[in-house]
């Protein structure tokens, strides 16, 4: 009896696990990526991105993502410059995060010509969706 309770209760941690990491648009957008000759995409680059600082002619100081997103993907994080507050960016606390491809892409081509300079390439935005997707799970 108690090992059919310890089997079951594993099993939901598990599909509950999967459930919040899957998400349709990521795949969409993934093969999106992957068409155009991106991947393989990887979760531990995209984390590199998030922390790397950027400086460029436009800007006074060095920008991440983590200056408006924090390193913890399930904190609130403040916009530098307008103050506004962001909402988490991980899934499993913000159940908005990461299910609608055309907010992906506006907030990709917003974030990344604010925070780098430029557009993030396919490659990119394939590893900071994996990244993104992975945090809080």
């Amino acid at each position: 009896m108690m090992k059919t309770f310890t089997t079951l209760i594993t099993a939901g941690a598990l599909l509950l696990a999967q459930s919040a990491s899957a998400s349709p648009a990521v795949d969409a957008m993934l093969k999106v990526y992957s068409d155009t000759g991106a991947g393989p995409f990887s979760a531990e680059a995209g984390e590199r991105m998030w922390q790397e600082k950027h400086s460029y002619a436009e800007i006074p100081t060095e920008r991440s993502c983590v200056s408006c997103h924090t390193n913890n993907l399930s904190d609130s994080g403040q916009h530098v410059k307008t103050h506004k507050v962001i909402k988490p960016m991980a899934p499993t606390v913000n159940a908005e995060r990461l299910t609608d491809t055309k907010q992906i892409e506006k907030w990709f081509m917003r974030n990344c010509k604010w925070t780098i300079g430029r557009e993030c390439s396919p490659q990119e935005k394939g590893d900071f969706l994996l990244f993104i997707q992975k945090s809080g799970v």
